[in-house]
């Protein structure tokens, strides 16, 4: 039995292009960016995007926001200084101050707007977190990967039932990892291994 793994798969998806490094996609996609917005019916929050997003994967934390009723959280990453709050910002707040990624949600419906890195020694710092389904505007990149896929248990799906659910995801044509893809693993490496050369004392 197919379970709901996240709106914008269960449909289908449209075109997936190919795995592209981080940066190269940045440079060349033409999507230029766009606005999100939260699901308060009035004064919601809205976000400004002014940049192409990139990595927008499936995401099966339990930290991550999801749609009421599916599996897995839609995530992409923007460089944070491509990223504005145009529309009440003192709604946000943020839902764990002790995690690494600072999750901004709505305090009215409680919708993760931005996932921020304030730490300058930590590998995404520099990317803002966002959810491209929150935007009406055409363009963004289509679903890529699914990533934490395991994770989903925490969440309280059975193990037994993972199989089944990679194989679903498979069938959409997106590849299933129990981390983040090869390619984000590879610049999450790159990244390490600059700060440590960064620190070293000579």
């Amino acid at each position: 039995m197919n379970r709901s793994i996240h709106p914008a798969v269960d449909a289908g998806i449209k075109s997936r292009p190919a795995t592209r490094n981080l940066w190269s996609y940045i440079n060349n996609h033409p999507k230029p960016g766009g606005t999100l917005t939260c699901k308060c019916t009035t004064n919601p929050v809205v976000i400004k995007v002014t940049a192409p997003a990139a990595h927008n994967h499936l995401c099966g934390c339990t930290k991550c926001w999801k749609p009421d009723g599916a599996l897995f959280s839609q995530v992409a990453v923007v460089p944070r200084d491509h990223v504005s709050i145009i529309k009440n910002a003192d709604k946000l707040m943020v839902v764990d101050e002790n995690s690494a990624i600072q999750r901004h949600a709505c305090s009215k419906c409680g919708t993760h707007m931005v996932g921020r890195v304030e730490d300058t020694n930590h590998h995404w710092y520099g990317l803002d977190f966002i959810h491209l389904e929150l935007s009406k505007d055409d363009g963004w990149p289509p679903i890529q990967f699914a990533g934490f896929v395991s994770s989903i248990v925490e969440s309280g799906t059975h193990p037994s039932e993972l199989d089944d659910i990679r194989n679903q995801i498979r069938s959409h044509g997106l590849e299933t990892y129990d981390t983040f893809s090869p390619e984000l693993n590879a610049y999450i490496a790159s990244r390490a291994s600059h700060l440590s050369f960064k620190n070293q004392v000579f």
